[in-house]
């Protein structure tokens, strides 16, 4: 294992996230909040911290798969773990591990939250708490990645690590170059998003914190109620930009090179378009009688079902309430997730549809013995790797889950809450049902069981793999 470029890169991540923290900072001195100093200090120790570990560039700068999937790993545990002072040391959230618990949640994109008063907190922590949805939406270290120099071909690896879906690729022949064309993508759609929102009458902090929370499909509300309090027209415009962001970014890619064709070719972005609305009818369907309206019904079926499948997390209704048919439509949107290549998590639309073709095949072969099929997906065969790939995280996200539900049940809550509060996040998805629904938090459960849904957060985020590895004695072994 190469420690020293893995030492180089963590220092890159301290260093960044020092950075990063200069907007909490600006919204303190906009706000005129003491709460500021917190970051500031933390800013200045991050830097100092990265510029000492990342001063002198290593001779060997390679990275290799094992390296790769470490660098990840560390990167965004160093992350959460800095992340969390600001909060922790201004006393805003008193114990360690609900503040670590509060930016895990965040930088995963998750959106569980642990407050119960979520607007006690200041201008300047709200504005850092959307902002590391923002930071962890596309990822910190694809950031560094389009503005840090590495040898060859090999940080393929740390894209892979860190980017969602069954196989990661390139836009382009260079990594850096895919990494600055992903992140411009990224930016454009925020900024277009916060301008509509500006135009849509939202008062300006809201705009940019909310369109933080949408872009990185994070779903951390600056107001108790969530979304509730917003205008129909922005509730609308918050649909529209989490499905969007719920796209592979490889569609919009398509689009920016003038292949519009290819990229309304798309099999999994037409699977993902066909669940969305196929969910939509049937819970306005089934919630009809609870809305003055069919257009209300519409509208918050809607608003529920973006949120859930991209794994946001935001709400406009308490759907705790709505009848069971709606919840387990919604539940089973947790699972799904988003498209592989975008910010949102989940088990990934391509995953589950490559699931099915391989269903259906072995029942082909089963009736069939002799036919020889060849499963295909956009248009090209599958490979075994992927394949091989695809049943491995199937087979380690199974083992998490039943893991995770068995170790939080020593808290005593009911199945549902646990069911649920370890599909919100391992999939990232921020509520749940029953305690930990829309209207409710995560406080409820002890500090053992919150470090169990901290690591479901990472691994979640991280495609399971980079998280699990850190706990492999072989992978600490030098060869």
């Amino acid at each position: 294992m190469n420690m020293s470029i893995i030492i180089y890169f963590l220092g890159w991540v301290m260093g960044i996230e020092g950075a990063l923290m200069i907007l909490p900072c600006i919204t303190a001195v906009i706000y005129r909040e003491s709460s500021g100093f917190y970051f500031l200090g933390t800013a200045v120790f991050c830097s100092i911290a990265g510029w000492l570990l990342a001063h002198k560039k290593p001779k060997n700068t390679v990275f290799y798969a094992r390296d790769g999937f470490v660098s990840v790993a560390l990167s965004w545990i160093v992350l959460s773990l800095f992340g969390a002072m600001p909060f922790w040391l201004s006393r805003e959230i008193p114990l360690f591990e609900d503040a670590l618990f509060e930016v895990i949640s965040g930088f995963t994109t998750t959106g569980a939250s642990v407050l119960p008063e979520v607007e006690s907190l200041s201008r300047c922590m709200l504005m850092w708490r959307s902002f590391t949805h923002w930071i962890g939406g596309m990822g910190v270290l694809v950031f560094i990645l389009a503005v840090l120099p590495l040898a060859g071909g090999y940080n393929i690896h740390i894209m892979r690590a860190e980017s969602p879906g069954p196989s990661v690729g390139k836009l382009v022949p260079r990594v850096k170059t895919t990494a600055k064309i992903l992140y411009l993508i990224y930016f454009c759609m925020t900024a277009v998003q916060i301008l509509i929102l500006l135009f849509s009458g939202m008062y300006w902090f809201d705009a940019v914190a909310m369109s933080f929370g949408t872009a990185g499909t994070g779903g951390f509300g600056i107001l108790n109620d969530s979304c509730a309090s917003y205008t129909v027209l922005q509730q609308t415009v918050l649909t529209v930009f989490m499905i969007l962001f719920g796209v592979n970014f490889n569609v919009y890619y398509l689009f920016l090179v003038k292949k519009p064709k290819d990229a309304l070719q798309s099999e999994e972005m037409r699977g993902y378009f066909t669940v969305i609305f196929a969910s939509i009818l049937f819970i306005a369907w089934n919630v009809r009688g609870m809305f003055p309206s069919m257009f209300q019904a519409l509208h918050h079926s809607a608003f529920q079902v973006a949120s859930i499948i991209t794994t946001t997390g935001f709400s406009s209704v308490d759907f705790d309430l709505w009848p069971a048919f709606s919840k387990t439509v919604l539940v089973c949107l947790m699972f799904v997730g988003a498209c592989a290549g975008s910010t949102g998590g989940g088990i990934k639309v391509s995953r589950v549809a490559i699931a099915v073709k391989t269903v259906k095949k072995e029942l082909s072969s089963l009736i069939h013995p002799r036919s020889v099929k060849v499963l295909k997906y956009e248009g090209k065969a599958i490979e075994h790797t992927v394949l091989r790939s695809i049943n491995t995280y199937l087979i380690a996200y199974m083992l998490i889950f039943a893991l995770s539900t068995l170790l939080i049940s020593l808290d005593n809550f009911d199945s549902t809450t646990n069911f649920t509060a370890v599909a919100a996040t391992l999939n990232n998805i921020g509520p749940g049902l029953a305690k930990v629904g829309p209207a409710c938090n995560f406080g409820i459960y002890s500090p053992f069981s919150k470090y169990v849904l901290m690591f479901d957060m990472l691994a979640g985020r991280l495609e399971l793999f980079p998280m699990m590895l850190l706990f492999s004695p072989k992978t600490w072994i030098r060869e």
